[in-house]
């Protein structure tokens, strides 16, 4: 039995950046509103012609993380790769990550919790290095939502919120089983899915050749749909379940937490889960306030970015929590 230990970090954002008073240009909103509700000032929107897609993006922060980490890409064994926004209906956006790259010819997951996903994604890589199957794997979060969005009044309340971005982890066999990832755990509730989704196109609800032949200008099926009360109610209660399950199997206290870096859905969860907690600023990472809800990129973009802050050090116990779409939720324990 093995533990598998974060090697390298790095992340990538598109150049554009979108202000709130850009989107009050498109929609009937301002920036006083935007910031109120979720906290976030401005976000990365790719543009069309730029050669960002949510491979390429993956890719670009990968080949950051493979860097740090050291490790050759030779060594590299297998890819999770963690999505709601793929280049493709089929394939998956892992095995173009590997054509692109040039990696062997070694396996590709695709993950689909959304803005739990990286959390999913990690605690699979995490399984793979502890039984011994695997030595090196990459693990991405990437999402290119910009163009799934609806920028009218109609959706609002829902575009404001979303960025684009990438963030990537190499996990690496770690023998001391004192360190590394020290536990996941993973939860769903299947029976509120369509409170948090996009419906269209599928092959239960509406498929392309149904959105084609009605031609329905109002069909709002293929737009991204979010009770917003009832997902934020939801929120706190799962995130500090899953928070409280990990530290009670490894025997932690809240006291123990150097740095929480919760899913960046809305920095009010963040806040009231923060305060919940008792926790300081230092032991909270936000950075939602830039990049908006980058959905499975977002907790990877921020643990890069408290990395590179100096955020962590070695020792530290570092949480990761997520709620999202599903409902899915889940944390991942870790002591760097």
């Amino acid at each position: 039995m093995y533990h598998s230990k974060i090697a390298g970090l790095g992340f990538y954002v598109p150049e554009n950046v979108v202000t709130n008073d850009d989107l009050s240009k498109l929609m009937d909103t301002n920036d006083e509103w935007i910031q109120e509700r979720t906290g976030i000032k401005e976000r990365r929107h790719v543009q069309r012609g730029d050669g960002n897609s949510t491979t390429s993006m993956g890719v670009k922060a990968a080949q950051i993380a493979i860097e740090r980490s050291g490790v050759a890409k030779e060594d590299i064994d297998f890819i999770v790769f963690a999505t709601l926004s793929p280049d493709y209906y089929f394939p998956g956006p892992g095995v173009l990550v590997q054509r692109d790259l040039g990696l062997n010819t070694i396996g590709a997951l695709d993950v689909r919790n959304q803005c739990s996903g990286f959390v999913y994604a990690v605690s699979v890589a995490d399984q793979y290095i502890k039984t011994g199957m695997y030595k090196n794997i990459l693990v991405i979060g990437s999402e290119l939502q910009s163009y799934g969005l609806d920028m009218t009044d109609r959706g609002r309340g829902v575009s404001v919120i979303f960025g684009d971005g990438a963030g990537a982890a190499i996990l690496s066999r770690e023998e001391d089983l004192t360190s590394g990832i020290l536990s996941t755990h993973l939860h769903s509730e299947g029976i509120h899915a369509e409170e948090l989704a996009v419906v269209a196109p599928g092959m239960g609800k509406r498929w392309v050749t149904d959105i084609i032949k009605d031609n329905d200008p109002n069909d709002e099926s293929y737009y991204p749909y979010m009770n917003g009360q009832f997902v934020f109610k939801n929120a706190v209660v799962r995130f500090s379940e899953v928070i409280n399950e990990g530290l009670q199997v490894n025997n932690l206290a809240v006291s123990d937490i150097n740095l929480l870096i919760p899913h960046q859905a809305n920095l009010r969860i963040s806040q009231f889960i923060q305060h919940k907690f008792k926790l300081s600023d230092e032991q909270v990472f936000n950075n939602i306030q830039k990049y908006g809800n980058t959905t499975a990129a977002s907790i990877p973009i921020a643990l890069t970015e408290a990395w590179e802050q100096g955020k962590i050090k070695k020792g530290d116990i570092v949480v990761l929590a997520a709620f999202g779409s599903g409902f899915t939720w889940g944390s991942v324990i870790i002591k760097w």
